[in-house]
């Protein structure tokens, strides 16, 4: 059968610059307008695919491709693509950051590729406007959504190798396109809508679509997609929590949220303002007349779009940017749903379709211009975009400046309080975070998150009593919620109740067996029932779970002390000081497993290690002093014996 000729044009448009300097252009630009995201850090959520130390070895490479729960979510050549970038990169965020914009800029010279390969006019505009936009922002600047450049990366490889292969037909071209679409689905399932977003592709080329040339060759590829699809789903539901009462919406609900989804992410598009990195989280009320609108918009713009078919191009960019949001329009449950049913980079890999059509758009437009005007134009609507990109970037330079900018905009976004408060805690805040836990709570009363991070916080205030309520709410809330065990458990810990701090603990690694704060937490109250040695295996444990883990470390070296094991001891008290550099408290612990040993010189060299760390600490002043009169230098001895007593120790 004859195959249909692509859609033709009406106008000559002007040539297009060089790929080779426009393209160096783009990698330029895309650099200076993301420069502010550049040196930012570490934000929610990177720390579930910044690889775990206990998955950074060979073996837990294996985890990670056959172990389901191993990474947060089941996406293996991501979480692969982790794991080789912290052997290079280590834990520094800046090289993270670095890779996140030469992939979107690589995305979007590829995505370039595709136009210029199916003719479309514009193609390099396109592809600017994608790697300028600044609703990209929220995949570029955060590392956790490298998921999103990665697998928009082998998407358009895999569109490429395919359109290869639709012309020569040849295995060799079949086979590497499938290879690019399994490592796309790998990265992140949203691109399981490849194979449809082609039949869509060769629908505009010809017209129509041919079942032996084009569906068949696509039957595996949506066979992938579907297995994909349904794993992460499960995952999404099992493991990851998209399965509590935020997700309770009806069928007409879902119709609904889809709906009034489409229209905002094409309004971002259009107009980028307002972004946030939490959008208020819409109420779906099926009796609420003005929300019947949203779907009846999309269903009147399409019939509207098939009336005037003749001109398929902005049917396929609908039908793409519709197809390709699916996956987050509300039919399933995503877990970000719990706090906002919209965000910017939900449609990072849709809003591929709208930029094809602005591009061919701004192209037929400007094709009646002179080449002055045109280029004046062009740069003009670039740098625009640049500098918003620019401006928003600023908002990732650090969690804490995100978390202000998004309750600057959003003052219910409950995710946003508990998450500064998080950070408050961590800095020894936490006096400052509880407002904004109680905040969270507030406006979000069925989250388990604040209540365990109100009962911390109030716990490192030293309120265990407080803390209690909180805790058992949380675990009132999700009974399986790991943390809040371990928490109540140091609250109890704290209050002198012994046997129920120990049910929390063990009941907390009977839920999650490799979780090393228990198991630290449960050792400590171990040692301090006098079981040393059940208290060393569970410390042991922890640094097996943890290896650069310095608290059980340090204890382990105290446990084999306590229990005359000193020559044991002593390695464990070297790997505290090398993880811990820092720790005065450290060196005199390690001076004083020595001085008993009988090792004074050794001891004596610790003690002064720990004085130059800490001058104004007064147990190493008085140790030093016990270790330099059994050495007979007594003159010394008095000086530090006089200072310890002026820093108000009394032995």
């Amino acid at each position: 059968m004859k195959r249909a000729a692509a859609p033709p044009t009406s106008r000559t448009f002007p040539a297009e610059p060089s790929p080779g300097w426009i393209g160096v252009i783009l990698f330029v630009a895309v650099f200076a307008a993301y420069a502010p995201a550049l040196g930012g850090g570490f934000l929610w959520d990177d720390d579930g695919h910044i690889t775990r130390p206990e998955l950074r070895s060979v073996a837990g490479l294996v985890r990670i491709w056959f172990e389901l729960g191993a990474t947060q979510q089941y996406y293996p050549v991501l979480h692969s693509a982790f794991w080789l970038e912290h052997f290079v990169l280590g834990d520094a965020p800046a090289g993270y950051h670095v890779l996140n914009v030469l992939l979107h800029a690589t995305a979007a010279c590829l995505f370039a590729s595709v136009l210029r390969r199916l003719a479309v006019p514009g193609a390099w505009l396109a592809a600017l406007l994608f790697a300028l936009h600044p609703v990209c922002v929220e995949s570029v600047a955060w590392i956790s959504e490298q998921k999103n450049t990665l697998s928009v990366v082998f998407y358009l490889l895999a569109s490429l190798a395919y359109l290869r292969f639709d012309r020569s037909r040849r295995p060799a071209h079949y086979a590497l396109a499938t290879v690019c679409f399994v490592l796309a689905l790998g990265t992140k399932t949203v691109t399981a809508t490849l194979p449809a977003a082609l039949l869509v592709i060769f629908w505009w080329q010809r017209g129509r679509l041919e079942l032996r040339r084009d569906v068949a060759p696509l039957l595996a590829w949506f066979v992938l997609a579907v297995a994909a699809g349904l794993t992460t789903a499960w995952v999404e539901h099992s493991l990851v929590g998209a399965s509590h009462t935020d997700f309770d919406l009806g069928f007409v609900q879902r119709g609904l949220l889809a709906g009034r989804a489409v229209w905002f992410y094409l309004g971002k598009l259009a107009f980028p303002v307002d972004l946030i990195f939490v959008y208020p989280r819409w109420t779906i009320e099926a009796s609420v007349w003005w929300q019947y609108l949203f779907p009846l918009g999309i269903l009147l713009l399409g019939l509207a779009a098939w009336r005037w078919r003749q001109h398929r191009g902005p049917i396929a960019a609908g039908l793409f940017f519709a197809g390709s949001l699916f996956p987050a329009l509300g039919f399933v449950n995503v877990y970000p749903f719990a706090f906002s049913f919209v965000a910017d980079h939900f449609q990072y890999l849709a809003s591929l379709g709208i930029f094809a059509l602005a591009g061919s758009g701004l192209a037929a437009a400007l094709a009646r211009k002179s080449g002055v005007q045109r280029t004046t134009a062009a740069v003009a609507s670039l740098a625009v975009l640049a500098a918003l990109t620019w401006q928003q970037s600023t908002s990732y330079r650090s969690p804490t400046t995100l978390y202000e900018t998004t309750l600057a905009k959003n003052p219910a976004a409950w995710l946003a309080h508990n998450n500064l408060a998080n950070l408050l805690t961590s800095a020894g805040k936490a006096k400052d975070a509880i407002p904004h836990l109680e905040a969270a709570i507030r406006l979000h009363p069925s989250s388990v998150e604040p209540e365990n991070n109100l009962g911390f916080a109030l716990f490192g205030l030293g309120q265990s009593a407080a803390a209690i309520p909180h805790l058992q709410r949380a675990l009132q809330i999700q009974s399986d919620y790991v943390y809040a065990h371990n928490n109540l458990g140091l609250a109890y810990m704290n209050l002198g109740r012994m046997a129920e701090a120990e049910e929390q603990f063990r009941e907390a690694l009977r839920l999650k067996p490799e979780y090393p704060q228990a198991h630290l937490n449960l050792g400590l109250l171990l040692g301090q029932q006098n079981k040393t040695d059940d208290a060393l295996v569970q410390f042991a444990t922890a640094v097996r779970v943890l290896p650069n883990y310095t608290e059980a470390e340090f204890n382990w070296a105290i446990g084999l002390a306590l229990a005359g094991r000193f020559t044991e001891s002593f390695p464990h008290f070297a790997r505290a000081m090398q993880l811990a550099p820092d720790r005065a408290d450290i060196r005199n612990a390690y001076g004083r497993a020595l001085a008993i040993d009988g090792r004074l010189d050794d001891a004596i060299g610790r003690y002064r290690e720990a004085l130059q760390l800490a001058p104004n600490f007064a147990e190493a002043h008085f140790n030093l002093a016990q270790a330099l009169q059994q050495k007979g230098r007594s003159d010394e001895a008095a000086l530090h014996l006089a200072e310890a007593r002026q820093l108000g120790w009394r032995n």
